[in-house]
């Protein structure tokens, strides 16, 4: 006797279909068909118009999950904040790498060119900084900045560091980053 698989609910049957053409569109951008989709979803493509009104709704549904902060914001509560400033201001600058790498990715295979469809609006801001300052705050008699704007200047270089568009195929690397907040680059006399 075969079991059928359980049944999704609604929600979970989006997710499940985002989750399939994320890969996908990373691979192929706007090319992949829902054809393609279905099959990496495990899914009838019937089912991607019953869930979707289009195949451009699902790509604005997968551009939003690329661009949504709190699988970002997630990983900050994780995070290994033990040893020094300078490991975890590289630790923070990576998490920052590999999203903004991520978001990058996703939009410029879509042909996406500018701000994002969906900015990041003042409160997810603040909250990012909040969570930011939590981590660096046990560090803050080592720092001639608040917190706030130590992390501030990190995610600056990591967002300007990872734009293919401005790294002339040099990207920043996370300890590049710490050493330029850190350190900056002139002599010490």
């Amino acid at each position: 006797m075969t079991t059928r698989p359980r049944r999704l609910s609604p929600e979970q049957r989006r997710q499940a279909i985002i989750d399939a053409t994320l890969p996908l569109v990373l691979a192929q951008g706007r090319q992949v068909t829902t054809q393609q989709i279905a099959r990496a979803a495990g899914i009838a493509e019937g089912t991607i118009f019953r869930v979707f009104d289009s195949k451009d709704a699902l790509l604005d549904a997968v551009v939003a999950q690329a661009l949504d902060v709190e699988p970002y914001l997630r990983s900050l509560e994780t995070l290994d904040a033990s040893g020094g400033v300078e490991e975890l201001i590289t630790r923070v600058a990576q998490a920052m790498i590999d999203r903004f790498e991520h978001v990058f990715g996703v939009l410029t295979v879509l042909g996406i060119k500018g701000p994002p469809p969906a900015p990041l609006t003042p409160e997810v801001i603040a909250r990012v900084g909040a969570a930011h300052a939590r981590l660096l705050a046990p560090h803050t008699e080592e720092l001639t900045l608040p917190p706030r704007e130590v992390m501030r200047y990190v995610r600056l270089l990591a967002f300007s560091g990872t734009n293919p568009h401005l790294t002339d195929g040099r990207p920043l690397s996370a300890a590049e980053i710490t050493a330029l907040v850190l350190d900056g680059t002139r002599k010490v006399r």
